[in-house]
């Protein structure tokens, strides 16, 4: 029996409640790959602070980035 998981991506309404993790700016959006109004792939880019997060296979990564 072959089991078949459902895959939630991004999705673009999602940019309404999301911000930046690290200074809470508005972020842009740019994508690279869109599949059925779901973002596979592409990247969020924070306006503020100019972070940029990418978006893997329909999963954008927010997690804050260490400080050097």
């Amino acid at each position: 029996m072959e089991i078949i998981a459902a895959v939630d991506r991004m999705k673009r309404n999602l940019m309404e409640i999301i911000c930046c993790p690290t200074c809470k700016g508005d972020l842009a959006l740019s994508v690279r790959k869109e599949e059925a109004n779901e973002i596979v792939q592409g990247s969020l880019t924070c306006g503020k602070c100019h972070v940029d997060y990418p978006i893997e296979e329909g999963i954008p990564n927010l997690l804050p980035k260490e400080k050097k």
